[in-house]
């Protein structure tokens, strides 16, 4: 058969976003049940630092904007029409001779460029975060951009409430630090302008209330990078932001800041980002944010895909991890069977949490041996450096490094240090988590769910007792001694292994 359609040959989508400080052209294509990202492009264009007080674009500035068009243009030429989607946001909003840069660009592009309005642009956050977030709670969405900054309260794919705001980190930058000066006024001010800002709207969006607060705008990126370079859980708090206000306080001018962790790139808009920032948790009381894994490209790119609202977002992701590294499914569903019934034999006792740990233990179950279809002898440490590097959709950072740490602990050797680094969970709950993954898969080691017999489970102490039938322990003797050997690793977690025979119970 031949193929002679574009569409056929070309499975690529293309999101290009014309933002207040950069551009960005977004590549990707569907590839099973997940999305796979083939290209990033990303200019700091900075168009809103060419807008005048009357609005008024400089030709400067548009000229800088239609260059880095034309270097778009030549990628989008290849992808279908219908599958591409360029959008403009906050400065050409504002900007009077906006109508004659988008002419420029649809010429330069070949393609229709759309204005979306505040609103849109904060719904198309939202839906960015819900495609690539997993939350079952009410959410607080924050995103800063050049120009303007997004609020948006949703749950699941709703949209509760939405608004946008004309302050962003570009034109706060010119209003409020133009002499480069990081003074403690010039900080002073920038806050102050900000939350008179927000203040009209606070009301309306602490009426409908949140459970947990997103951002993922480049400000809260470049914050959560320098909390990374410090080895810290990637949350931000109040304290943390106060914290780095003092630092760049320290520095004479903008243009020598150097932090650690702070990209060069960031660095002169960091100041007014952070006076923004602060001020949102200011005013709405939050007391940490956590960053999603999208905003307005993914938002227009999952709403552009067929399907993508029906699938669980986390089940989406290991499905398309299963089968791209040819996980043996059907093991990893006996080892989630068991993760289950273990856990409910020691939930009361151990007070184990619900929700996000219970999930994030049996996506373990699911993804533990993906490093094997490298080699066998480190597949561990191959399986922490896939799901350490792969596009998790639907984890956060927090659930990513906790993942890592089960992946490169459910046999062999325990190093606590795997434990402590991570933030999903608290220390202790984590330890008890790993055992029952590592109880999980050591039974399920022949591999054959119609071998595995009723057992019990229980705590005395820091003694866990685990009673199998005695004939089956006699059929699975390398079985019965590697639990055996587990009473070994599972003591540097504070606990011992003892294994009851049970006379009395048949398989």
């Amino acid at each position: 058969m031949t193929i002679t359609s574009m569409e056929t040959l070309s499975p690529l989508y293309a999101v290009v976003d014309l933002g207040s400080n950069s551009f960005h052209m977004l590549l990707t294509r569907q590839l099973a049940d997940s999305v796979q990202v083939v290209d990033k492009v990303k200019r700091k264009v900075r168009l809103a630092a060419g807008l005048s007080e009357d609005n008024i674009l400089s030709e400067q500035a548009m000229a800088k904007g239609l260059e880095c068009l034309s270097f778009f243009a030549e990628r989008l030429q290849d992808i279908p029409e219908k599958n591409i989607r360029i959008v403009a946001t906050a400065t050409l909003r504002l900007a009077k001779n906006r109508a004659e840069f988008i002419a420029k660009a649809e010429a330069a592009l070949g393609h229709k460029v759309t204005l979306l309005s505040g609103i849109a642009e904060a719904e198309h956050i939202y839906l960015g975060v819900a495609h690539t977030s997993v939350s079952a709670n009410k959410r607080l969405v924050l995103d800063i951009g050049g120009a303007s900054t997004e609020l948006i309260v949703g749950r699941g794919f709703t949209v509760k409430k939405a608004h946008s705001l004309n302050l962003g980190c570009v034109s706060y930058n010119q209003k409020y630090f133009s002499d480069g000066t990081l003074s403690s006024a010039n900080f002073s001010r920038a806050i102050s302008a900000a939350e008179h800002a927000i203040a009209p709207i606070k009301a309306d969006f602490c009426d409908i209330g949140w459970q947990c607060v997103l951002g993922g705008s480049g400000t809260m990126q470049a914050l959560a990078e320098m909390l990374i370079y410090q080895h810290k859980p990637s949350v931000l708090t109040l304290d943390f932001l106060y914290q780095v206000q003092m630092q760049l306080q320290n520095f004479d001018h903008i243009n020598s800041i150097d932090l650690p962790g702070l990209s060069t790139e960031r660095s002169p808009v960091i100041a007014s980002g952070l006076a923004i920032l602060i001020a949102l948790f200011q005013q709405f009381s939050i007391k940490e944010l956590t960053l999603s894994s999208g905003a307005l490209r993914e938002g227009l790119l999952y709403e552009m895909l067929p399907g993508n609202r029906t699938t669980n977002i986390r089940q989406r992701t290991i499905s398309a991890l299963s089968q791209r590294f040819h996980i043996d499914q059907q093991h990893a569903v006996s080892v989630k069977r068991q993760i289950n019934i273990i856990y409910s034999q020691l939930k009361s006792t151990w007070n184990l949490p619900d929700g996000n740990a219970l999930a994030l233990l049996l996506a373990s179950g699911d993804l533990h041996e993906i490093g094997l279809l490298l080699e066998y002898k480190y597949h561990q440490q191959h399986s922490a450096y896939i799901l350490k590097h792969a596009d998790l959709a639907g984890f956060n950072q927090s659930d990513r490094k906790f993942l890592v740490s089960l992946v490169l602990l459910y046999k062999g050797d325990i190093n606590l240090a795997h434990i402590e680094q991570q933030s999903a969970l608290d220390d202790e709950t984590a330890k008890r988590l790993l055992i029952i993954l590592r109880l999980a898969i050591k039974l399920c080691r022949r591999r054959k769910d119609d071998e595995l017999p009723n057992y019990r489970l229980w705590l005395n102490k820091k003694v866990l007792n685990l009673s199998l039938p005695e004939v089956w322990l006699m059929q699975h003797t390398l079985i019965h001694d590697e639990l055996k050997q587990e009473n070994d690793h599972i003591s540097r977690l504070g606990y011992s292994l003892h294994i009851d025979v049970d006379n009395n119970s048949s398989t």
